[in-house]
């Protein structure tokens, strides 16, 4: 094991009003390590990690680099110290291009930047750690997905002796995984402490030499990776035995929800997104959708929920023709979406839990009482819901940004699912959640798949893909590359397919 101790910190404190974020913590990463931090939404791991980077100031403890006691009072200063982070939330300029925000707050670069350099040199990190961008595409045009591997590149650009990654696969195929994990053992081996916040305990499993596991603020355990499995870092994450299996009942085949035939649109920058994509769902069923971020998946949800206009083809809801429908059609439609943005465009940050839930139907009885909303029934709909979802919150008319992300899904889920829909359209419905927030939600589609809505799932996780999957539809560059029952394929195979490999006709069902 190595001995070079890069990082320490110790008794780490950090107090908000009303919440003790860390308590007391310890933790180290030495160099020539992989050191995975586990725990779920709430824990305190990216308070622990912003503390580390200058975000935050800790009010007790101490943090030691390369053994001296140092003060981080901003990012400027963690870079100086050569610590780079990945942040679940990024940290972009959303008018700026990708080259403008990688050059954003580093040294050295003087009043006129060199473009054509910059950007030949982002093309290459992009290249050699197979992170897809464009350097002059402006961030608002992106994917979330994209901008995470915007904010990798960033990191690894600056060069970086101690690497914080907050899920840095969530975008890459399983080959484009392995090749990565390849590069971080190699930044290892070359000296530096590389620290993965991730939920993916496969992954923790495989590239983590030593783990370190939070919960309610405190540093529960730091184990070694050889001495423990994923049954024991999931109780020791949440306090409980956790299910890391779902009970997944055979499908019930029900007639045809959702068809979609020969549908072309456009992605945000006027180029195509979608490419002759067909594709049909049934009730009782979920069709994953499997794929690297930004190859038309976040198109296809929004198509579907009436947020994005179709330029051929049609789209159909219980054989009846919804091609280019309003957003409200589509909700009149019992259609419920989920988008990956839940804070963004699921919910509105400044705006409680009892005006949240009823965003989609305050203009309709009984939550509108002539010219006005019935407050008193929205309240006591908003606390039922909540109660049934077991959200937690800080009070019903508090702003919901207050949340946890794990909770803002529940949240977002109660009020979706709540209009009892004949069709879901669910776009990472996980990303960044928790063990136990991701066992609430994958509960949640399981019950509406048995009460006989259809299920649209997209993922960027392979293992939750097969799964939650009955069938799983590939795309690639807008075009769907093969559609297979989950049973009758592979990891392998879909990896290939969503590299750009397709299927034989006769092999697509």
């Amino acid at each position: 094991m190595p001995q070079n101790l890069l990082v320490e910190m110790k008794a780490i404190t950090k107090r908000f009003p009303g919440v003790i974020a860390n308590d007391n913590v310890n933790f180290q990463a030495y160099a020539g390590e992989i050191h995975a931090l586990l725990g779920e939404n709430g824990a305190g791991k990216s308070t622990l990690m912003s503390i580390l980077t200058g975000l935050y100031s800790q009010d007790e403890g101490e943090i030691f680099i390369k053994g001296q006691s140092v003060k981080i009072n901003s990012p400027r200063e963690a870079i100086d110290h050569g610590i780079g982070m990945v942040h679940q939330h990024f940290r972009l300029v959303q008018p700026f291009s990708v080259a403008e925000n990688i050059i954003l707050g580093k040294k050295g670069v003087g009043l006129f930047i060199d473009k054509d350099k910059l950007e030949k040199e982002i093309e290459e990190l992009s290249k050699k750690f197979a992170l897809k961008v464009e350097p002059r595409a402006r961030i608002w045009q992106l994917s979330v997905g994209e901008q995470q591997r915007v904010e990798i590149i960033k990191m690894l650009y600056r060069g970086a002796e101690i690497l914080i990654l907050d899920e840095p696969t969530a975008v890459l195929t399983p080959q484009e995984v392995q090749e990565l994990f390849r590069t971080l053992k190699q930044m290892a081996l070359d000296g530096k402490a590389v620290i993965l916040i991730t939920h993916k305990l496969n992954e923790v499993m495989e590239i983590a030499d030593k783990i370190t596991v939070l919960r309610g603020g405190k540093s529960v355990a730091t184990v070694n990776k050889a001495e423990t499995d994923k049954k024991e870092l999931t109780r020791l994450m949440v306090g409980r035995e956790v299910m890391l299996q779902v009970d997944k009942k055979p499908v019930k085949e029900g007639p045809v929800i959702l068809d979609l035939q020969n549908v072309w649109c456009l992605s945000d920058k006027g180029y195509p997104a979608l490419k002759d994509v067909s594709l049909e769902i049934k009730g009782g069923e979920i069709l994953g959708i499997a794929g690297v971020a930004g190859n038309g998946q976040r198109e296809l949800a929004e198509v579907i929920a009436g947020l994005r206009k179709v330029t051929k083809g049609s789209i159909k809801i219980e054989n009846k023709d919804y091609t280019n429908a309003s957003p409200r059609e589509i909700i009149e439609a019992r259609v419920a979406y989920i988008p990956e943005d839940r804070l963004g465009m699921g919910l509105v940050p400044n705006l409680c839990c009892v005006e949240n839930i009823i965003l989609k139907n305050y203009r309709q009885k009984p939550v509108c009482k002539s010219l006005f909303i019935d407050n008193n029934y929205a309240k006591e709909r908003a606390s039922k819901l909540v109660r049934d979802f077991n959200v937690k919150t800080a009070g019903l008319e508090k702003p919901v940004k207050l949340m946890s992300g794990g909770n803002l899904q529940k949240l977002l889920f109660a009020r979706e699912i709540s209009c009892e829909p004949k069709l879901i359209v669910a776009v990472y419905p996980v990303r960044g959640l928790d063990v136990s927030a991701i066992e609430a939600v994958h509960d949640i589609l399981l019950e509406q798949r048995e009460l006989g809505a259809a299920i649209l799932f997209i993922s960027e996780d392979l293992d939750e893909i097969f799964k939650m999957s009955d069938r799983i539809a590939v795309m690639h560059e807008g075009h769907i590359m093969g559609i297979m029952p989950a049973h009758e394929t592979n990891v392998e195979e879909v990896g290939m397919l969503m590299a750009g490999s397709k299927l034989k006709q006769e092999e697509v069902v």
